[in-house]
């Protein structure tokens, strides 16, 4: 297992075991392809690490069968790993009977107020909030009460954020952030997505 060398070594009071085991916020952002990609597979890390895993997936349609939600879930089931659990906005959210009824922004706040209390309780080890940082960008969500949660959650849960425009409040506060970067696509050439690349 490569062993990284940080380049600084703070003086927090922290022995390096501490350190390397605090809880992550992570964001993926930015116009390219691979920002729910790269979450979904620091969740198959998790699994493989035997965490409870929270999908909490914001914006993305119902209908889009994305492949990573069929996998984690049979993975998520095994009894081998991690367990996951899978939450959609677009189908409506599985604690909610009156969901149908809810317009995106108020979708999205019920969503939230459910991480929060998750957090509150430390139900997971591993929250995805895909496609979150959307939420934020077009108001739907306060952004500085949400930074204020995700700093001050308790215990050893890791958090990874996805979606283009992420606030800049949200990116100061996280401690790993990726901009994901189109060079090439192709879609610019007219190509559609395909199985087993886009889902």
């Amino acid at each position: 297992m490569p062993k990284g060398q940080p380049e600084t070594v703070p003086e927090d009071g922290l022995t390096t075991r501490q350190r390397r085991n605090r809880p992550l916020l992570a964001v993926h952002t930015g116009t390219g392809k691979g920002k729910s990609t790269a979450a979904f597979g620091l969740a198959l890390r998790a699994w493989n690490q035997g965490w409870p895993i929270g999908v909490f997936q914001f914006v993305k349609s119902a209908r889009w069968k994305v492949g990573e939600e069929r996998a984690l879930r049979v993975l998520g089931a095994s009894g081998e790993g991690g367990t996951v659990d899978w939450h959609k906005m677009g189908e409506g959210w599985s604690w909610i009977q009156r969901d149908a009824e809810l317009g995106n922004e108020e979708a999205a706040r019920e969503g939230w107020a459910q991480i929060r209390r998750d957090l509150a309780a430390e139900t997971y080890r591993l929250y995805v909030l895909d496609e979150f940082a959307y939420a934020l960008h077009w108001g739907w969500l306060d952004t500085a009460e949400v930074v204020s949660v995700l700093r001050d959650r308790p215990g050893t849960q890791h958090v990874v954020v996805t979606g283009r425009n992420a606030p800049p409040e949200l990116l100061d506060a996280a401690d790993l952030v990726t901009e994901m970067t189109k060079v090439k696509h192709p879609m610019d050439a007219g190509q559609k997505g395909q199985r087993g690349i886009e889902w």
